[in-house]
C-alpha cells in the first residue's frame, strides 16, 4: 500500500504540474471554486509560502535526507494508516524534489511548480496537498498512540491503568 500511494502521488503531482506549465503560462487565473480556488502558474524557488527562497540547495538536500529516512522506515510499516500517511509524505516530498532537481534554473536549485491558488493566501500543488494530509494523519495517529509497526501505546495523557 505504501508504494502504491507514493507512485500515485508522484504521478498525479508531476502530471498536474506538466499540465499547469503547458497551459497556464501567461493566462488569467482559471476559477475553480469561484475566486476561492484558482489555477494560476507560479515557480517557487523556496519552501512553503515562498519562504527560504535563497536556500533551494539546502532544501533539496534536506528533502533527499527525509526521503531516504522514510524509505528506511517503510520496512517497519505494519499499520495501514501509517503506510498511507508516510506514502503521502514521501510522494509529496519526491514530487517537489523532482522539480528542484530537474527544473530551471538548475540541478538542486530548480523552482517548484505551484498552481493551486487558495484565494491569495498561498499557491501550492498536489505534492503540497499530500504533505499536508500526511502531516495531519501522522499527528492524529501519534496522538492515538499507534506506532508505525502497529504497536499500541495509550493516547497522550492516559495510562493503561485508567478505566
Amino acid at each position: 500500500m505504501f508504494g502504491a500511494v507514493v507512485v500515485a502521488v508522484v504521478a498525479l503531482d508531476q502530471a498536474s504540474k506538466q499540465w499547469a506549465a503547458n497551459n497556464l503560462e501567461g493566462r488569467d487565473p482559471i476559477n475553480v471554486l469561484g475566486t476561492f480556488i484558482q489555477f494560476t502558474l507560479h515557480f517557487n524557488p523556496g519552501a512553503a509560502f515562498g519562504t527560504a527562497a535563497g536556500y533551494t540547495v539546502l532544501l533539496s538536500l534536506i528533502a533527499i535526507a527525509v526521503c531516504v529516512g522514510i524509505a528506511f522506515m517503510a520496512k517497519r510499516l505494519r499499520d495501514p494508516i501509517w503506510a498511507i500517511s508516510l506514502g503521502l509524505f514521501l510522494g509529496g516530498a519526491l514530487g517537489n524534489l523532482i522539480d528542484r532537481v530537474f527544473r530551471d534554473p538548475g540541478f538542486l536549485r530548480g523552482h517548484v511548480v505551484d498552481f493551486i491558488n487558495y484565494n491569495g493566501w498561498f499557491v501550492g500543488n498536489v505534492a503540497d496537498i499530500a504533505l499536508t494530509l500526511a502531516a495531519i494523519m501522522m499527528v492524529v495517529r501519534s496522538w492515538q498512540g499507534v506506532g508505525v509497526d502497529g504497536s499500541s501505546e495509550p493516547p497522550a495523557g492516559h495510562s493503561h491503568h485508567e478505566k
